[in-house]
């Protein structure tokens, strides 16, 4: 029996991007730099979207966002994400099986 990896899973899946409105985005970018230890969303966000820069803040892309809503959640003490589903047409499309 072979196992299958996350990965595998979530490249089969489709996101289609709405360019130039993001879903998501960081409210204030001086909060993640100077205000957030350990900035857990660069960790807990499962499809990566979050990434730290070498200033020691946080970038975000959006494409891919599996729209869990993980860094909504993590980031509830600051509060400086912005999280609305994506317009109907956009975001994520899971594949099962």
């Amino acid at each position: 029996m072979s196992m299958i990896k996350v990965e595998d899973k979530l490249y089969q899946n489709r996101y289609i991007v709405d360019e130039n409105r993001p879903h998501i985005y960081i409210k204030d970018a001086e909060v993640c730099a100077s205000n957030c230890k350990g900035q857990p969303c660069t960790f807990c966000c499962p499809a990566n979207c979050y990434t730290k820069d070498d200033a020691g803040g946080v970038n975000l892309v959006t494409d891919g966002c599996l729209e869990c809503g993980t860094c909504r959640v993590i980031c509830q003490d600051h509060g400086n994400v912005s999280w609305n589903y994506p317009r109907g047409g956009y975001g994520i499309s899971y594949k099962f099986g």
